[in-house]
């Protein structure tokens, strides 16, 4: 919530030694940008942030603050930070903060808090709130402000998670009495770095010596793999194996063009790839998580598949797993190359042969129209992927397109596809996810891909994306409904009247915020969208496709089909 007039803030002026100031500039040793809106509660740490190295992206709602510095992590790796105001500006925050903490993502949103001599009609239990969905918070005070907030960044970096670091409202502007140094100046703390866990050697051992006996062997890699640095590792050790590489959604593009890789598992795979997954007999996952659209609801490996897992959790993500080897991602597949120096390979891929490099191109090719005369979403996504700047970013909003762009895109590595939402299956971060994506990159294009239920969510940031984005194209995939429920609940004959939502102009809504926008009725119509990549890309370009209701996504034909199975009484 922006600033209100009030008649009790803080008559003091802020300085270099101040609470507020000791936080920015300890938090500025970490952070490179903080995304967020202004506010009573944080005006005076904004203050401060302005006299360090941090940039300040004012975003236009506070929920837009915390899924900016999400996907601002998720595309670069780097930390990030958000920022919102006391009370309504902090609930504001809530779904993309459960959303970080679900995702594993290390943030740090700060906060303005009660004072310390309590409560104010306005003022709720921000702490008890963060602990209901998981986030510790972190409260600074006079003497600590700065001890503090390093605290809030280990956490957040060591535990990868989000945490939330308050400021409570009459210590903002309040003199620092912070111990001095010997020299005179504060305590300068020391960059936090992520650490690497090292596996244990016997359970490398075990490992190497399933894998040594494996026929057909299988490497699932997923974003752990990328933040760990794996990919080089893990492509060596599936050729020591001589088998196949796949990957989840969120570490597409980890194995580049190689024609051992079956491309994307679960939900996305290709019949093709599906087929040779299943086929496993030992299957490595590498920093996967192996969620229900990965492992297709107990589908994507052979019931008879021994499953090893690399991954930095004290224990298994998921009852498949039949052992875990504790460790950094890179380390474990490099101890596991060191001990299969002599092994001569499974035969496996070099009897099976290679696999086409864009599978992609395997996909239904969908048709000019839908039935019902409306875009058919699989020829839109084919069209576009050839079409847009191949140095691009994809974010995802949540919805049921969500299963186009991982598909049909080529995605070129796994910091390239951002989807934001899908850990707790929320909808509406799509446009500030697109910020802190390009705030991230500094180049290339940043595509987003949204609905037209979660845009409406998150329209306040649409401003936000024109303002900010140099070169962006949003595609609006408007099928004027809540996608998702017309095919899960809807095709079982409850009432659809809740899940329609009337045909909104997303084109004229982007040229009225200072965008450029067109309405794509037909393939043909996506000449325009040839003519702004041709000129240059710059800007930002949003296309309102008018798609059909009556394609369904598989991965969403499945979970339909999932839902539809009698209940077991067992």
């Amino acid at each position: 919530m922006p600033a209100l007039p009030s008649s009790t803030v803080p008559a003091s002026t802020p300085s270099a030694g101040t609470v507020a100031a000791s936080v920015a500039r300890a938090l500025s040793r970490h952070v490179s940008d903080v995304f967020g809106v202004m506010g009573n509660g944080n005006a005076f740490f904004l203050d401060a942030l302005a006299t360090t190295g941090s940039r300040f992206t004012a975003m236009r709602h506070e929920a837009g603050g915390v899924a900016a510095a999400d996907a601002y992590y998720r595309t670069s790796g780097r930390l990030a930070a958000a920022t919102a105001t006391y009370g309504a500006g902090y609930t504001n925050t809530l779904t993309p903060l459960a959303e970080a903490v679900m995702a594993r993502i290390p943030l740090v949103l700060v906060v303005g808090d009660a004072p310390t001599t309590g409560a104010r009609p306005w003022d709720v239990d921000q702490f008890q709130i963060a602990a209901g969905l998981g986030a510790a918070t972190f409260t600074v005070g006079r003497d600590d402000a700065t001890a503090t907030t390093v605290r809030a960044i280990e956490h957040a970096v060591h535990h990868r998670t989000a945490v939330v670091l308050a400021i409570p409202y009459d210590l903002a502007a309040a003199p620092s009495e912070e111990p001095l140094r010997a020299d005179g100046t504060t305590y300068h703390p020391a960059l936090v770095r992520p650490a690497r866990v090292e596996p244990v050697a016997r359970r490398l051992d075990a490992a190497a010596a399933a894998l040594r006996g494996a026929r057909r062997p299988l490497i699932l890699a997923g974003r752990g793999a990328w933040l760990a640095d794996a990919g080089g590792a893990l492509s060596a050790l599936a050729e020591r194996l001589d088998g196949y590489t796949a990957t989840t959604a969120l570490g597409l593009g980890l194995f580049g063009a190689s024609d051992r890789d079956l491309g994307v598992a679960g939900g996305f795979a290709t019949d093709h790839a599906a087929e040779r997954i299943s086929e496993a007999d030992v299957v490595l996952v590498a920093g996967a998580g192996l969620n229900q659209f990965t492992m297709r609801f107990g589908e994507t490996f052979a019931s008879a598949a021994h499953v090893i897992q690399l991954d930095v959790s004290d224990a298994p993500t998921n009852h498949r797993v039949d052992e875990l080897v504790r460790g950094d991602a890179a380390l474990s597949a490099a101890g596991l190359l060191d001990r299969l120096a002599e092994h001569p390979g499974s035969g496996w891929f070099t009897s099976a042969g290679p696999v086409r490099t864009r599978a992609h191109l395997d996909r239904h090719p969908g048709a000019l129209r839908a039935t019902d005369g409306r875009l058919d979403p699989r020829s839109l996504a084919h069209r576009l992927n050839e079409l847009l700047p191949p140095d691009r970013t994809v974010v995802q909003d949540g919805g049921h397109f969500i299963g186009w762009a991982p598909t049909y895109f080529d995605i070129p590595s796994p910091d390239r596809l951002v989807m934001v939402g899908t850990a707790y299956q929320s909808i509406g971060l799509g446009f500030p996810s697109a910020v802190g994506a390009a705030a991230a990159t500094q180049g290339g294009t940043t595509v987003l891909c949204t609905g037209d239920g979660g845009g409406l969510m998150a329209l306040a940031d649409l401003d936000t994306v024109i303002r900010a984005v140099p070169s962006g194209v949003v595609i609006v995939f408007n099928d004027a409904a809540y996608g998702a429920e017309i095919h899960q609940y809807g095709s079982r004959g409850l009432d659809n009247a809740p899940m329609l939502i009337d045909e909104v102009d997303f084109a004229a809504v982007a040229r009225a915020l200072g965008g450029q926008g067109l309405t794509i009725d037909s393939l043909d119509d996506l000449v325009g969208l040839e003519d702004w990549v041709r000129t240059g890309a710059h800007g930002v370009l949003l296309l309102d496709c008018r798609i059909s209701t009556t394609v369904v996504a598989p991965y969403l034909a499945e979970m339909v089909s999932q839902a539809a199975q009698p209940v077991s009484a067992t």
